[in-house]
């Protein structure tokens, strides 16, 4: 126990977390902003630390939890003989909004909460993280989307498997090009205000205004949910769209995928581009 207590406290020295949020992000006020080192490419040491494994759990149980509650508000809206007598749209829109709220609270000081592979390869372009931790968190997050979308199924198979199984197509009436747009644009949305309410030069200069990331993040989720839900039942998250895709596993779940992975890491390339390039290149000093 005492060598693995060591490893716990060398893991947390030599690899802090490269995302701080909040408050946590501020500087002392009075003085002028310095921008954190970029994460190195590949960094083949991580493998040998505890904390890296610690972060890539958390991801797995976030978004295991993420699906499990999300599917499950969905099943039980699309069963329902009148969506009056459900939440609706909107409580599917506030389940996975909240549900990101709650969890990037809870795992932001372990892993970042990133508890999406867009968000990840976001955060990744801009060089917040290495490669080897960003494959890691998206393997992780996958299987628990897998695992979170397959306890809905053991719970409600009947339910799950005559109800769509809470995968995303593009719904009728909309083109192939229509769904790719929107989930270009939704996760550009997400991914854009994650850099904004985790951002340290923000936090520096706007010091007097604390910021809790998780709120903003979780809003904009809902918000996109409002929007795209229509469209493709919104997906902005690969990880979210291939768990439930390959429980439910019908021709049906599988007929759009590609838009959930392509139109994402799109939006969240977009988004990585245009805060490193546009916001962030523009020159800072605290007020006096």
């Amino acid at each position: 126990m005492e060598g693995k207590e060591e490893d716990v406290n060398l893991g947390a020295n030599k690899y802090p977390e490269r995302q701080p949020i909040g408050t946590a992000a501020q500087v002392p006020e009075g003085r002028d902003y310095k921008e954190p080192p970029p994460a190195p490419f590949f960094e083949p040491s991580e493998l040998k630390s505890w904390s890296f494994y610690r972060a890539g759990i958390a991801e797995f149980i976030a978004t295991f939890l993420f699906l499990y509650i999300s599917v499950l508000t969905v099943m039980g809206v699309v069963k329902a003989p009148s969506k009056c007598s459900t939440v609706g749209i909107q409580g599917i829109a506030w389940a996975f909004g909240g549900m990101i709220f709650a969890l990037v609270y809870c795992t932001a000081g372990i892993s970042g909460g990133h508890i999406n592979p867009a968000v990840t390869f976001g955060l990744f372009l801009a060089r917040k993280l290495s490669l080897t931790r960003a494959v890691f968190y998206m393997v992780m997050q996958c299987l628990g989307a897998i695992c979170g979308a397959g306890v809905v199924k053991g719970f409600q198979k009947g339910v799950y498997d005559s109800n769509g199984g809470g995968a995303n197509v593009v719904a009728p009436g909309y083109t192939k090009g229509d769904g790719l747009g929107a989930e270009i644009i939704g996760t550009f949305v997400l991914v854009y205000t994650v850099f904004s309410a985790t951002d340290a030069k923000r936090s520096a200069r706007d010091s007097h205004v604390p910021i809790l990331a998780p709120l903003p993040i979780g809003f904009a989720v809902f918000l996109v949910h409002l929007a795209t839900i229509p469209i493709t039942g919104t997906g902005i998250n690969p990880a979210r769209s291939l768990g439930a895709a390959i429980i439910y596993n019908t021709k049906h779940s599988w007929s759009d995928h590609w838009i959930f992975w392509v139109g994402p890491f799109i939006g969240a390339a977009l988004a990585a581009m245009y805060h490193t390039i546009v916001i962030r290149a523009i020159p800072f000093k605290s007020r006096d």
